[in-house]
This record gives structure tokens, sequence and C-alpha cells, in this order.
């Protein structure tokens, strides 16, 4: 489910011909390599590809708009080689609509003392044409991601490596689209939104289906493929039944499967990417859907609880960009639950009723079978699990009726105290930062839900990137928050945002 195209980015390198032919020719042959050591780093999620040196406003507009049409195109990275006058941008500037990202480079690392002259001033100039460029890109007001330094430094290609997933998520967005079986749970406020300004921001579509006619999607699930999945099921996962009758615990975990499939197959039939359910109105169907959830999670599917389709599509597009991560940690849908408020050991305990997605556990993986109050159906199937230590991020996108936040919290992920055997359900445990009363009091005044899109495998950063393209004010919570400077930055925020 979880299938990207193999993306490619533009490599830009503009100049002029001021200074004859032998330089554009060193101009291309330096951007050339460049482009190679950048691909032969190991670095970049993505290929990158050398475009002809840019001289002229026909040249710029035409590369751009080609850009624009190419669906492999994630992106375009300019780098100025030598001065390139800026006015020569403007048109070309103004039709694109891919993520630009200015490369702010050099081809030699160290001035040349014994041999530096004015050929060699005049040939290397990207700290003069680099800003010549940049003044315009500000000027026109156009979003752009900056990385500065040489480009055989191995941070310098981390730092454009992590932006082309960001830039990828760009371009998926456009294409995420949610299912939402029923509507959102009845009087809550924060999982509201509008969701035709989230298609004009975001291109997300979301979309509504009576939650009887993916039942009988689920319902037309055979009972030899349902068993077939059982029998994967019992492979994969232990096998908890805890006192209960074997045979009425596999007819549990049964119905689960017959969903699992039953939703894959309406989900890839009409297209959807992401999925929300609401406890509360479950029609036709025997259980709330659980461990069929958690393994659509896993394989790339959103997810958001209690119609919350904001979560959905940000857990999908999350996805999305940490597809490929090596030794990737995980991305699920979380939720608040409750704290720990003992001095030197305070946290949050994050779970929800079923639906954790199993790419963030550590360790075993169980299936238990328990009563759930809500939902007035059958003890639900589900996977229990404990969730991995680290560094992530928690990420909340709120509707302020007139316009979107992103609010971003690093977050410290930690083993807990003691087991919790009673507890039937996938959980994760963390600090916010930078601790968690700051943190807390920080989300709440930005207007934070309780419903969060989380992973290990992205950072603040290329979230707020995320945002900054998208429109939208990016609120970061982390090790330098003080409630002084952040109730500041959230004034300044609504009146540049308003």
């Amino acid at each position: 489910m979880l299938a990207t195209k193999n993306y490619k980015f533009w490599f830009c390198t503009g100049s002029q011909d001021l200074y004859g032919d032998e330089c554009l020719a060193h101009v291309a042959e330096h951007a050339k390599i460049i482009v190679g050591k950048l691909n032969e780093s190991g670095l970049l999620p993505y290929e990158v590809v050398w475009k002809p040196t840019l001289i002229t406003n026909e040249l710029i507009r035409k590369t751009f708009n080609e850009a624009n049409m190419d669906g492999d195109c994630a992106g375009v990275i300019v780098w100025c080689h030598t001065f390139s006058p800026a006015k020569s941008w403007i048109l070309g500037l103004k039709e694109l609509r891919k993520p630009l990202l200015h490369f702010h480079t050099q081809f030699n690392e160290e001035i040349p003392y014994d041999t530096i002259d004015m050929d060699f001033m005049n040939e290397n100039q990207a700290a003069h044409g680099d800003r010549e460029w940049g003044h315009i890109v500000t000027r026109m007001g156009i979003e752009r991601k900056i990385v500065v330094g040489h480009w055989s430094d191995a941070n310098v290609q981390s730092r454009i490596g992590s932006w082309m997933r960001t830039a990828v998520g760009v371009i998926e967005s456009s294409h995420i689209r949610v299912m939402r079986v029923a509507d959102n749970m009845r009087n809550v406020a924060v999982t509201e939104g509008d969701k035709v300004e989230a298609q004009l921001k975001f291109g997300w579509e979301v979309d509504t289906y009576p939650v009887n006619e993916i039942a009988e999607a689920v319902a037309a699930v055979s009972e030899s493929d349902t068993n077939a999945l059982v029998d994967e099921y019992y492979e994969k996962y232990d096998i908890l039944l805890e006192g209960r009758d074997p045979e009425e615990f596999k007819r549990h975990v049964a119905v689960q499967a017959q969903i699992e499939i039953g939703f894959e197959r309406f989900l890839e039939e009409k297209n959807y990417h992401a999925i929300v359910t609401h406890f509360g109105d479950l029609g036709a169907l025997k259980q709330l859907p659980g461990l069929a959830i958690q393994r659509l999670e896993e394989k790339g599917y959103g997810f958001g609880a209690e119609g919350d389709w904001k979560v959905a599509a940000m857990v999908r597009l999350m996805k999305i960009m940490t597809a490929g991560v090596k030794d990737a940690k995980g991305t699920s849908m979380l939720e608040d639950y409750t704290y720990n408020l003992v001095k030197g050991k305070e946290g949050i305990l994050q779970a929800h009723m079923l639906e954790i997605c199993p790419s963030i556990a550590d360790g075993p993986i169980s299936i238990k079978c328990q009563p759930l109050s809500m939902g007035d159906r059958e003890d639900p199937a589900r996977l229990v699990f404990t969730s991995k230590e680290g560094k992530g991020i928690a990420t909340s996108l709120i509707d302020l009726g007139n316009r979107f936040r992103l609010i971003i919290n690093d977050v410290d992920c930690k083993k807990v105290e003691k087991p919790m055997p009673k507890l039937p359900v996938a959980t994760n445990f963390w600090t916010p930062q930078p601790d968690l009363y700051t943190g807390a009091e920080a989300w709440i005044l930005a207007g934070g839900a309780h419903h969060t899109a989380f992973t290990y495998d992205l950072t603040a950063e290329q979230m707020g990137d995320w945002a900054n393209a998208m429109g939208i004010e990016a609120v970061y919570i982390d090790k330098d928050t003080n409630i002084r400077d952040f109730k500041k930055d959230l004034m300044l925020g609504n009146l540049f945002y308003r």
C-alpha cells in the first residue's frame, strides 16, 4: 500500500554569458561533479538530476515549467555558481509549482591562496550570485529551503536528504484521500474542521461513506480468505488467551481478519489512503475495528479515531515522508491518556482503545481479546505491545476557524517503570520537551488536540518546512521553549496568519 513514485530532484545551476564559453563549460562540469557526488553519498533518499546551466529568461521559464509537468520531479535545487542576474528568474519563479531548495555552496572548499586571480574570482561567485538570487526569491515572497555549506560535507548532504522527504510530503499531500466511516464523535470540538479549506490548503480529499456500505464489503470476504489471514496472525504474534476458550478466542480474531481484508479491498477499490472510524456508529460490524486497523496502519494507511480525519491524513503523510528510512522506528496515531507526576519520572502515557500501529512496537507483539465498554459490540481483538525508546515528534494539526496551525512537540520516549498487566492496549510513554509542565502548558496554549500523529523518524524541522510550504503556521515546543516567549510567538502568529 505504501508505494510512492521513484521521485527525482532537478539540479539547476544559474549563470550568465559575461565570461565566455570556457567559463560556462567549467560551470556545467562543476555542477555535474556535485550532482554525481551527492548521488554517491548514500545520504539522499532520492536521485538528483543535472540540468543544463540556466542563463536566460526563456530557458529558466522553460525548465521550471518542464519541472511542473514532470510527475517524477518532486522538487528543484538551485545553485548560482557565478553571478546570475535575478530578474532573469522572475517569470520562471512565478510559474514554478514544485518545492524549491536554494543550495548555497561553491565548487571549491578552500580559497586557493597561491593561485587565486580575477578569472577564478569571476567564475566562483556563489557568495555573490546566490545572494542576488536569494534577494529576488525573498522579494517575491516564495517559500523555499536554504541549505548552506560545501557540497562534500556529510551534514550538508544529510540536510538536503532531509528536505527531500519534506518535498515529497508536499507533492504527495495533494494525493491523500481520506475515507470517513460515519461522522465525528458528537460534541467533540478538536476533531472537527473545514474539509473544503483542507483541500484548498493541502490537497486532501475527505469523503464520508455510510458504515454499512463498508460493512457489506467486510461481509463479502470469504471464509477461506479470512482463515488464511488468521493463520498468518497466529504465526506472527503471541496469542494471550488469558483463560478464554481457544476456539471462542479464535472466532473473535477471525472477525478482525475479515474486517482487515474487507476494509483494505474497499479502500483499494475506492482509491483511499486513510480511514477514520467511530465507536458510536458501527452499523453491521461485529466489533470495533482494532487489530484490523493496526495492520492497515502498518501497511501505510493513515488512521484517525472518532472521525478525526486531520490525524488520519497526517499519519498517512508522515508514513509517506518516512518511506524507506533506514532502521525506521515507526509512525502511528496516538492519544494522550494519563500523566505520571512523580518528581523526576514525569511523562504522559500514550495509547488508544485499540488502534496503535505496530510499527512503533519494541519487543513481542501479542493478540488479546478483551471487553470494550464503548461501541456496544462483542469483545474486539487487538495487538498489544510497548513502544520503542528514543526521540520522536508529536504533531497536532488544528483548525482555528479561520486558519490551520501545526503544533510540533519534540518528545523523549521511555520505558514505563513497571509492567501494566491489566491494560490490554498498545502503549507509548514519553516526556514532552522541555519538560512535562512546560510542554503540556504550551500544548494547551497552542490549542493542541488529544490525538496526535507521532513518528520517531522525522524531525520538527522537516514538519515545520512542510507547514511553511503549505502556507500555514508551525508552532514548535522543544528544549528551548519557555512560556513567556511562547505566548509572544502565538500572538505574532495570530497577527501574521489571520
